[in-house]
């Protein structure tokens, strides 16, 4: 069996969000999109990407408003990028290592999917199910 590239089992296309917006923002495309990464862009570039954990620690600090509070405060900046072409197994070796819970995928006209623990387990899940019907 070859090993699938990471283009199959990414989220395509994913919502990003301005270094400029702020944390509330952030907050509510998370909520209304049910998502929990958000590369972050400026000027058109990944610049980095914000977690719903991120968030989290911005808005337990005393004294914090988070419609005052940008996201490129909040953000991981230089995020763990790949192309689509890289294959899956390489991908989840890093993310173990590192224990990075999301990757970016990048191509020519920028963003172009996030990989996240989440697609992970789905495509273990595939895999998996594959395998079995495949034992006589």
């Amino acid at each position: 069996m070859l090993m699938p590239s990471v283009s199959r089992v990414m989220t395509p296309n994913p919502i990003t969000i301005d270094r400029a917006s702020t944390i509330a923002s952030a907050r509510q495309l998370m909520k209304t999109h049910a998502i929990r990464h958000l590369p972050v862009v400026g000027d058109g570039h990944l610049v980095g990407i914000v977690s719903e954990r991120d968030l989290q620690l911005v808005e337990t600090a005393a004294n914090i408003d988070p419609a005052a509070i940008r996201v490129d405060l909040a953000m991981t900046p230089n995020p763990f990028i790949v192309t689509g072409d890289t294959a899956l197994d390489e991908i989840t070796e890093i993310m173990a290592e590192h224990k990075y819970s999301s990757v970016i995928v990048m191509g020519r006209g920028g963003v172009e999917g996030i990989f996240t623990a989440v697609d992970a387990c789905q495509a273990l899940t595939n895999i998996l199910r594959r395998a079995v019907a495949e034992i006589p």
